[in-house]
């Protein structure tokens, strides 16, 4: 048996844990990789392409989309200090990084190793953690316990396959008690059975099953790379050479004759007898391909099995057998894998940073924004049809809407008109006529082309579903013709509950007649009144476009559409009235019907605002009599103005007099 030369096909994927002697930590490898098990999984990673998709895709879905503090309004209020030190440490986990970027990195340690490692740095009095840095897991190794069982000090090499030039640093182990170090190492992971100092991957039965993988890539690598791929046995009837000579023998057949470029070359030999020469056996294997297509297929499922994926499609993987291929199935596939899988690796990170978090006294709940598939076994207008916008963004693994977020949805194929949807096609006019209970079409011209439009004539469109948005703009004062326009200029700094009509008349020394109609339209409780208690000065809101706004996408929205058609002015009560009832739904809080009017318009990207009109009453129709060494209307004017601006209940900030596309993150509260 000596006498054979034999290839070993077995390997060992589990991990060894040995103390030796002379060592100062405790040493974790397999036996061809010694004291390097972290980097095996790493070269198990790099070559098996199954196993590697598995763990990208999980490292993201653990990461999230972002880290949150729960019930953040409720903190606000109960808890405005420790918030704030929380998101600051959201913001700037380290000087490079925030605590997200931070956590994406551990995840993947995690997902792939089955732990992580954080270097904590602790600020010179000790009493906080100011700085947090991931630390690859394959550069840590656990020194001896001590005398309690417990490991007190990590050691840390940039390379653990040659600690002569990279020379394993003693750092001390995270203690919450502990403070003598400045700076502490935190290793943790989930439990590993017969593991008391390292922690294994949760897939680490699937290892054979990924070396396998890698195996056969590059057995077929080789065979298309190599001539001479160990597709023929050579005999030697010579005599038995001595080990280093049969080693000896092997490379100098392997340098000769492998590789593309000597493939068809034959091998010459040399003899002093017949009976000597070399012999050369051809080893076949019968159905090799099928053997390999069925090892291939045998390979993946055992390697998702090992990872508890149900559905390879959920991984990005794509099954010709049809496992997982129906929405259904990847839902409830999707399901599993979050709850089973994914939510213990969070769980498990928060756990950990809470610790860090009571430490700096900011110790508030904290949770991961799920990262979900998109998918859905209903289709978006059964959806439209019984659920609200919030349970639909639920269903498809989507956050609430924040205030003043909103779905712009693309009603038209081809665009808006007077607030309605116009089509490319009749048929798809009919269609929409169907479901707002009219019939036929009617056409239009849009940008030179011809487009369609549900109902059979425009009016019976506009006046098929008043609005509440409709019937306030019934009510609502004409552009005066008679009114002499005095002032007109953006509405900043003015506090929406300062009377700026009746202020402005109270510092006027103006008498009106009391035979002529001071007052035409309708009255508001902030009309001003002289002190005659007629009304002179009225003051009026003008919603208007921004036209220095290049993209108009906000003129499009029906509110918006419809605010400017209508040539209304508004008392300011008006508008504060709009912000209780539904004139714009689905743009408020979590897509609520109603929000602030006065401040964010038409909603998120809209390219409107507010414009204050000042009017004196006409002239014509002897309403005052003029006194014009008493009259000074750019005085009086600008006082007010001055005053409104320093309006002792609270001055607004600026955003009344800005289109909310202006705005920060273009009126949304996040960014996107």
């Amino acid at each position: 048996m000596e006498n054979i030369l034999s290839v070993d096909l077995s390997s060992a994927t589990s991990p060894i844990i040995e103390e030796i002697r002379g060592k100062d930590y405790i040493e974790y490898g397999t036996e061809e990789w010694r004291n390097l098990y972290p980097q095996f999984l790493i070269d198990l990673y790099y070559n098996s392409s199954t196993h590697a998709a598995i763990i990208n895709a999980t490292a993201e879905m653990i990461a999230g989309d972002d880290i949150v503090i729960d019930d953040e309004e409720e903190e606000q209020r109960d808890n405005l200090d420790r918030l704030v030190k929380l998101k600051n440490f959201f913001y700037h986990a380290n000087g490079k990084e925030t605590l997200h970027e931070v956590i994406k990195k551990i995840s993947f340690d995690f997902k792939l190793q089955g732990a992580f490692a954080l270097h904590l740095i602790w600020n010179k009095a000790k009493t906080e953690i100011v700085e947090l840095y991931h630390v690859p897991v394959e550069r840590v190794r656990a020194a001896k316990p001590n005398a309690m069982g417990v490991v007190d000090t990590y050691y840390v090499s940039a390379d653990w396959s040659n600690t002569r030039q990279n020379k394993p640093t003693p750092i001390a182990a995270f203690d919450m008690n502990d403070r003598t170090s400045p700076s502490q190492l935190l290793y943790s992971g989930l439990y590993s059975p017969n593991m008391d100092i390292y922690h294994t991957p949760d897939y680490i039965a699937a290892n054979n099953w990924a070396l396998v993988d890698q195996r056969v890539a590059e057995f077929h690598l080789n065979n298309i790379s190599n001539g001479f791929s160990g597709s023929y046995m050579v005999n030697f009837s010579n005599g038995v050479p001595t080990q280093e000579e049969r080693l000896q023998i092997e490379r100098s057949l392997t340098d000769k004759f492998t590789s593309a470029s000597n493939s068809g070359k034959f091998v010459l030999t040399f003899s002093d007898d017949k009976t000597r020469t070399p012999e050369i056996f051809p080893i076949s294997v019968s159905n090799a391909d099928k053997q390999y297509l069925a090892l291939q297929e045998l390979l993946v499922q055992n390697i998702l099995t090992g990872h508890r994926v149900t559905s390879p499609m959920l991984m990005g993987i794509k099954s010709d057998t049809g496992l997982g291929n129906n929405a259904e199935e990847l839902m409830n596939a999707a399901d599993f894998y979050l709850n089973t899988v994914v939510k213990p690796f969070q769980t498990h990170i928060i756990k950990v940073l809470a610790k860090i978090f009571k430490i700096n006294n900011m110790d508030l709940p904290v949770s991961f924004v799920q990262t979900k598939p998109i998918t859905s076994k209903f289709s978006i207008e059964d959806m439209r049809a019984v659920m609200t916008q919030d349970e639909i963004r639920e269903e498809l693994g989507l956050a609430p809407l924040e205030q003043e977020e909103v779905v712009e949805e693309d009603l038209a194929k081809a665009g808006m008109i007077d607030g309605k949807p116009v089509f490319d096609t009749i048929a798809e006019a009919e269609e929409h006529a169907k479901k707002i209970g009219c019939s036929g079409y009617h056409e239009h011209d849009l940008k030179g082309k011809t487009v369609y439009m549900a109902c059979e004539s425009h009016e019976e469109m506009l006046n098929l579903e008043k609005t509440e948005l409709d019937a306030f703009l019934d009510t609502m004062e004409d552009i005066p013709e008679d009114w002499e326009l005095i002032s007109e200029e953006i509405v900043d700094g003015e506090h929406q509950d300062f009377d700026y009509e009746a202020e402005l008349n109270n510092i006027s020394n103006i008498e009106l007649t009391s035979t002529g109609r001071a007052n035409p339209n309708a009255r508001s409780s902030q009309d001003g009144l002289n002190k005659s208690k007629t009304a002179f000065y009225k003051v009026r809101y003008l919603y208007t476009h921004d036209n220095f706004l290049i993209n108009e996408s906000g003129t499009n929205r029906e509110f918006c559409t419809k605010m400017i058609k209508a040539k209304k002015i508004y008392r300011k009560e008006d508008i504060m009235r709009m912000s209780k009832i539904p004139v714009n739904p689905g743009f408020g809080k979590k897509g609520a019907a109603t929000y602030s009017i006065w401040l964010y318009k038409g909603g998120p990207q809209c390219e409107h605002f507010w414009l204050r009109q000042v009017y004196k009453a006409p002239k014509t129709d002897e309403n005052y009599v003029y006194y014009p060494d008493k009259i000074q209307d750019d005085k009086n004017i600008g006082y007010t103005k001055a005053k409104s601006e320093g309006f002792t209940a609270k001055k607004n900030d600026n955003l009344v007099a800005k289109p909310p596309k202006r705005m920060k993150n273009h009126g949304y509260i996040k960014p996107r």
